[in-house]
């Protein structure tokens, strides 16, 4: 059954519709189509609390998505509130430029040691395609120091998606987003994803991996000269529908990346922060890359942080009494104070809470719901990779995501589908019971947006298109 929502009273006026007319009227909504706003008005929220956000009406929306992804430990949790209000009384801002101060140090150390420091340095930005396009310049200008300035190119995965800033467009490969704009893009080496959902048949998802490895390297022995880095998202192409890939994947990059001497980033903006079971991606493959994005999670879903953490060596290149050789790259309120006291926080709780241990519980009891609760019905690739879970609706019909974030909302859900790809990757406080909420609430939410055919039902009974994990 759906969640129980609960419903204000009729007799009053809509607080909900009062913000909604003054946000369409003054606020430009990020990846919005604004003519669908009237259709689709925007969701008031007034508060939030765990993993709940409560609109003006007093309806509660369990937050799917972790508000697109940042929230780990729930909203206003005490700890991170806590934290923020004594920093509040210390140091809010300063300029990272000649000066530094407790939060950033003890953020820097605190990762360096987390990566057993392989990547000991940490440079600071304000969002994740900040951080992106600091580790490409970085990249290009860590080979011109070492005099190599033909290594201007960089190789980006197929329906990969790393920001939409110009320079990170430049790596992206998620076309509503970078069609528009391709007059002002160099472009990228494009290589095949190792998307475990193209296995043949027969095949396993390190099969994958190993294909779309095999043309990575075909490009970088012919072009290894001319390439500076290549960047992929470790184990999960989020914004392309949640492609997952096998870490066999990694581990054939990182050595590609080590013969033919060109660069490997990592972000793992989305993927970082224990989304994948450990607290970086790059773990499973038991590899580290030479530029390391980090973003959304962590700071918690608090405030704005993102960070690039790389090799010791690399940062060593830049040292030098010739200012062309300095990375002279900046942000205004890079290392803020308090959202590197947010991330601090965050740390303190994956280790008091012991996060990934208990996630993986969580993670196992959503996946069996699932796979339960949607059988006979019209989805495919049923995957999970740590606290993400997603499918793909078959035969979605129009305007499938808008039509099933309008029924998510009524069912007491707040998700957004990407295409025809429902996701879940709710925050790391979730319990039993919000778990079945969630998916009761899906597959109420799925059957009134796609409901099976008769055809389903009789594909699935003789073994046709099983629900599958990839």
């Amino acid at each position: 059954m759906p969640p129980t929502i609960a419903s204000p009273s009729t007799l009053a006026p809509s607080k909900n519709a009062a913000w909604q007319q003054r946000s369409r009227r003054h606020v430009w909504h990020p990846c919005t189509q604004s003519i669908r706003l009237e259709a689709v008005p925007p969701l008031p929220i007034a508060r939030g609390e765990g993993v709940w956000l409560f609109d003006h009406d007093g309806r509660r929306y369990l937050d799917a998505t972790s508000s697109w992804w940042v929230n780990l430990f729930g909203h206003a949790h005490p700890a991170i509130n806590a934290a923020l209000k004594d920093q509040l009384d210390k140091l809010s801002h300063v300029m990272l430029a000649g000066c530094t101060h407790a939060p950033a140090v003890e953020l820097a150390e605190r990762l360096a040691a987390l990566t057993g420091r392989a990547l000991g340095h940490c440079f600071y930005a304000s969002d994740g395609a900040s951080a992106v396009e600091i580790a490409l310049k970085m990249s290009f200008h860590a080979w011109r120091n070492a005099g190599r300035s033909g290594k201007q190119n960089f190789v980006a995965v197929r329906r990969g998606y790393h920001g939409e800033t110009l320079g990170a467009l430049h790596v992206t490969d998620v076309p509503v987003f970078r069609d528009a704009y391709a007059p002002l893009l160099a472009n990228a080496h494009l290589v095949e994803s190792p998307d475990a959902r193209a296995a043949r048949p027969g095949e396993h998802a390190a099969d994958v991996a190993r294909r779309a490895a095999a043309e990575l390297e075909a490009l970088l022995a012919e072009r290894h000269a001319t390439i500076a880095a290549v960047i992929v998202e470790p184990l999960v192409q989020c914004a392309t529908g949640m492609a997952m890939h096998d870490p066999e994947y990694l581990r054939l990059v990182r050595a590609l990346c080590d013969r033919y001497e060109v660069h490997l980033i990592a972000d793992e903006i989305a993927v970082g922060c224990g989304r994948t079971g450990t607290f970086f991606a790059c773990e499973q493959a038991g590899i580290w890359p030479d530029f390391l994005c980090l973003s959304k999670g962590i700071s918690g879903g608090y405030l704005p942080l993102a960070l690039v953490m790389t090799r010791d060596a690399i940062y060593e290149g830049f040292v030098d009494d010739d200012v062309a050789r300095s990375f002279l790259h900046s942000h205004s309120y890079t290392g803020n104070a308090l959202a590197c006291r947010a991330a601090l926080a965050t740390l303190d709780l994956f280790e008091r809470e012991d996060a990934l241990r208990r996630n993986l519980a969580r993670a196992e009891r959503l996946i069996g719901r699932l796979r339960e609760g949607l059988r006979g019905m019209p989805v495919d690739h049923l995957r999970q990779c740590g606290m993400i879970t997603a499918f793909d609706v078959r035969e979605p019909g129009a305007r499938f995501a808008e039509r099933f974030h309008l029924a998510a909302r009524a069912n007491g859900l707040l998700m957004r589908p990407i295409g025809t790809t429902v996701y879940l990757m709710p925050p790391y406080v979730i319990g039993d019971e919000e778990i079945d909420l969630l998916v009761d609430g899906t597959l109420a939410t799925l059957e009134a947006v796609v409901a099976p055919t008769h055809a389903d039902h009789a594909a699935h009974a003789e073994g046709g298109r099983d629900v599958a994990l990839a």
